[in-house]
């Protein structure tokens, strides 16, 4: 995250941090039109409009307090970019139109190989790796399942429940935690 702070342009900042910071899915970035933001200086909401055949569900996600600035400086940035004014859609590519996915997704892991984080060809790097981080963080902080999932736009609580799945250091903790007689 810091690296993404501190080097990535105003645009790929704020693509870097919203799955991060809200759980979003990648087509959801995308997905944002101008319209699915309101920005004030204390508080902020996207509304999202999920996946699926109709369009699925619509939510309101609040915005975190360290999106805001990344989200307030990809806006004032965005007004120098071809397509402005033509084109709804938050996030433009150089020629003035919606980012595609793919082009969102080559933003994120090229930030994340920068840092090393696509090292690992068994732990490969994405965007999802971020919603998942964002999910498992509440999860691991206690809370509700509920609320996680309304946040992520799953429709069940199986869907969720992957994200509290113990990992590795989990499962090492728990055997340090037997009483041994050496």
């Amino acid at each position: 995250m810091r690296h993404v702070q501190l080097t990535a342009s105003p645009r790929d900042k704020a693509i870097a941090l919203l799955p991060y910071y809200t759980g979003l899915r990648i087509s959801e970035v995308v997905g944002l039109d101008l319209a699915d933001l309101r920005l004030s200086a204390r508080k902020g909401e996207l509304r999202i409009r999920g996946k699926g055949r109709d369009g699925g569900k619509t939510r309101l996600l609040p915005l975190h307090p360290d999106l805001r600035p990344a989200l307030t400086d990809w806006l004032a940035a965005r007004a120098g970019w071809k397509g402005t004014g033509a084109h709804p859609a938050m996030f433009l590519n150089h020629r003035g139109a919606r980012l595609s996915d793919r082009a969102a997704r080559d933003i994120i892991t090229g930030l994340g190989d920068a840092v090393g984080l696509g090292d690992d060809p068994a732990e490969p790097f994405s965007p999802h790796v971020l919603r998942h981080t964002f999910a498992a963080q509440l999860i691991r902080d206690g809370k509700d399942p509920i609320l996680v999932a309304e946040l992520l736009g799953h429709g069940s609580l199986d869907t969720t429940r992957r994200y509290a799945l113990p990992t590795e250091a989990d499962k090492e903790a728990a055997l340090d935690a037997l009483i041994t007689d050496h």
